[in-house]
């Protein structure tokens, strides 16, 4: 069985990392201070931009550049750093939680929810065409800058947001979409599949540590794509952010394809709900987590939006202006070269591993921190494979000219090293 077909489940774009967010500032050892930068390479959600803003001290001003390999990556990042953003006036807390959550994790959402996203789609649309116009750096948000973009990318990225903004009369149907996933997924197994979900559940998620997730959110999700039914309701409007095209070659021709092409095995409980700074969510009761990863998500998501609005002492997010949070799409070779022209202090790498290469180490900072998602959680690579990628990792990266961390790591979800100073 070749790679590709192995990583069926994974999908091929990355709408939500496979690992728990991180404050990265906080990994190196001692913690950078004062004016820092952060590249983050095909990332595909901002967990981790969050997770970092909310840690930030008074005197600290973060550059967080963030650069994917697809349009609607871009698009969707932006749409969630907009919500995660939003001033309390604009969105109380709660409900930017659960809009954050339906449109982070579920395949289908709410009519209010949706009503949502066509107002926040407007201003984004509004904002990438004020860009293009007058090049001055116009934004929706003052911490999100797409300036970087070529005209062509701010094009596709403006008919992104203006699709999400007027939907088809005949919208595509999610639930069919999915479904096509699961059964190119399970093949022969699609008809016992309630039996495929039991397995990953048990034998793959729960021994990797992720026994928080409860088998009926896990297998809603599986069946149908919605990760978090916080609030009553119906889920039945397709989630526009999480469609995308995939090219296929027929009969010699290619012909593009929307639907839904992502992760379909390991979960968006990936990112908020496994892990957490307040033990009392991770309780016990029969050798049973009294908590949901759903419960979890929310929690950390109401802490790190309180963070936001309280950081320092300032009450609202506004005062985050100084932080300049940049997307852009790495379709090209100097686009890389455009989003490093300031020194790294720290870099993480997911799903574009292949493109490092020594030239990074040149606008890197001495003694910056290199973070490589590792494979943990991808639950269609055996232990065997698993292991395989950890050492591909680390010879990639120190070719490129990095080491492995001195600092003692016992996150195995993530690879750690540095640059020598001498570099």
């Amino acid at each position: 069985m070749s790679m590709g077909q192995t990583l069926e489940g994974t999908g091929c774009v990355t709408w939500w990392g496979f690992g728990p967010a991180r404050d990265l500032l906080e990994i190196g050892v001692p913690r950078p201070q004062g004016e820092l930068n952060v590249l983050l390479v095909g990332s595909g959600d901002p967990r981790h931009v969050l997770k970092t803003i909310a840690g930030l001290k008074d005197t600290d001003s973060l550059h967080v550049w963030v650069i994917e390999n697809s349009m609607e990556v871009v698009a969707r990042q932006l749409l969630l750093l907009y919500v995660a953003l939003s001033s309390p006036g604009s969105m109380g807390m709660q409900e930017k939680t659960e809009v954050f959550l339906e449109l982070f994790g579920n395949s289908e959402i709410r009519s209010q929810t949706a009503d949502k996203l066509k107002h926040i789609a407007a201003r984004l649309f509004l904002s990438v065409t004020e860009t293009m116009d007058t090049d001055t750096g116009a934004h929706t948000h003052p911490c999100l800058d797409t300036t970087l973009l070529k005209f062509k990318e701010r094009d596709v990225l403006a008919q992104i947001f203006k699709q999400w903004q007027r939907p088809p009369v005949t919208p595509l149907s999610m639930s069919k979409a999915w479904d096509t996933r699961v059964r190119q997924h399970l093949g022969g197994r699609y008809d016992t599949r309630k039996g495929c979900y039991d397995w990953d559940l048990a034998m793959k998620l729960y021994d990797r540590g992720c026994g928080v997730i409860q088998k009926q959110e896990y297998d809603r999700w599986r069946e149908s794509g919605v990760a978090f039914e916080i609030r009553e309701g119906l889920y039945c409007i397709a989630n526009p952010s999480l469609l995308s095209m995939r090219v296929f070659s027929r009969k010699g021709d290619k012909v593009g394809v929307q639907g839904y092409w992502g992760d379909i095995v390991s979960s968006p409980y990936l990112s908020f709900g496994i892990e957490t700074d307040d033990k009392e969510l991770l309780k016990r009761q029969n050798n049973k987590f009294v908590k949901s990863a759903q419960e979890v998500s929310l929690a950390n998501l109401q802490m790190l939006f309180n963070s936001l609005c309280t950081r320092a002492g300032h009450t609202h997010v506004s005062q985050l202006t100084r932080d300049s949070i940049v997307n852009t799409a790495d379709t090209q070779s100097e686009k890389k070269q455009d989003a490093t022209s300031h020194q790294t202090d720290c870099m993480i790498v997911y799903s574009m591993v292949h493109h490092l290469d020594s030239s990074l180490t040149q606008t890197t900072a001495p003694d910056a921190v290199l973070i490589v998602e590792l494979a943990k959680y991808l639950l269609d690579l055996s232990k065997e494979q698993q292991t395989v990628f950890a050492t591909k990792v680390s010879e990639i990266a120190q070719e490129a000219g990095f080491v492995p961390s001195d600092t003692r790591n016992d996150d195995d979800a993530y690879a750690m090293f540095t640059l020598p100073k001498d570099q």
